[in-house]
């Protein structure tokens, strides 16, 4: 973590230096700047949490203007020039604030000030447990609505079909997704009220004709999901041949999902068992299949091999499958 330490005072300046030589990644800045420039200079340089030793007013109208999102913003700290209390000001979740604020304190042997509810009150943060468990969230608005039903209620129901080693203490699992106020499942649910996690467990094997243009794949991906009622954001990553690890519509497709790409040799993919073969494709390349082993290869987690949900199934000049990372939900 890049952390930026700001001091105003002869004293701020002092503790400044003080709490750099506590966290590694970190330094002063000593720019003869005024702070509002200095705090929005620092924005821009895109470091992960700002110190600030000085009045809390002063941030605030600092950071009114540069303020956009809670999962890109840095944590800002602000502190007393004696150390004595620690704020949590912005960021205190997905940016890290509340335990930096927690550590800071505890070195200076100064009292944390954390606002957050979940923290107060002792509920599950929805959106740190969505990200320790590599969940991804379909509706911001939606997560705030759980949030603030589970500080009220004191605990929300959950459905899901994954394998559950342990939940937290106020999330309770009911096996219809109608009653749940969480659904866990990479499953498109149109309409519903709950708040869709997705586990981004798929992995898709592609295979291709020589030449194919990024438009293809994105077609016959995009309809494979829609007709499976699949949500394109669960993509984890995609997975074939090494023969086609020049296929430059291949890659440009990956490149605009945002997802990794895996190549795979014919002896590996010729190693998975229980998928479909093609004589041509055997032929062509060697291997005995591309789309449904490599999907299989790219889901698996040794010693575990992906699950495959979807069975080759041919474009023009496409074929894809899907298998699904063996994913354990913990508290």
């Amino acid at each position: 973590m890049k952390i930026a330490i700001l001091g105003l005072t002869t004293g701020g300046k002092l503790l400044a230096e003080k709490i750099s030589s506590f966290f590694e990644d970190s330094f002063v800045d000593k720019r003869d700047l005024p702070v509002f420039k200095k705090l929005s200079g620092l924005w821009q340089q895109n470091v992960d949490a700002i110190v600030c030793i000085m009045a809390t007013g002063i941030v605030v109208r600092g950071l009114a203007s540069l303020c956009s999102n809670k999962k890109t913003d840095p944590c800002v700290l602000v502190l007393d020039e004696n150390g004595q209390f620690v704020i949590s000001l912005l960021s205190g979740h997905l940016g890290g604030g509340n335990l930096l604020a927690r550590e800071l304190a505890d070195f200076l042997g100064g009292q944390a000030v954390i606002t957050t509810a979940s923290d107060v009150t002792g509920h599950t943060s929805l959106d740190l447990w969505a990200e320790k468990n590599g969940l991804g969230v379909d509706d911001s608005c939606k997560l705030t609505e759980k949030s603030a039903k589970l500080i009220n209620r004191g605990m929300l129901t959950l459905f899901t079909e994954l394998e559950l080693e342990a939940l937290p203490h106020d999330l309770t699992r009911v096996e219809n997704p109608e009653l749940a106020d969480i659904i866990i499942s990479d499953t498109v649910y149109p309409g519903h009220s709950a708040l869709i996690l997705s586990p981004c467990a798929l992995s898709v094997g592609l295979g291709c004709n020589r030449g194919t243009p990024a438009k293809a794949f994105e077609v016959a991906v995009t309809e494979l999901f829609y007709d499976s009622s699949l949500n394109l954001q669960s993509i984890r990553n995609f997975a074939s041949i090494d023969l086609k690890s020049d296929e430059e519509g291949l890659l440009q497709y990956a490149s605009k999902m945002g997802r990794p790409i895996r190549f795979y040799t014919k002896e590996e993919l010729n190693r998975v068992d229980t998928v479909s073969s093609s004589a041509i494709v055997l032929a062509a390349t060697g291997a005995k299949g591309v789309a449904e082993p490599a999907a299989v290869l790219a889901a698996g987690c040794t010693p575990y091999l992906g699950k495959l949900i979807i069975r080759k199934r041919k474009w023009k000049d496409v074929t894809v499958a899907v298998a699904m990372k063996q994913t354990l939900i913990v508290a």
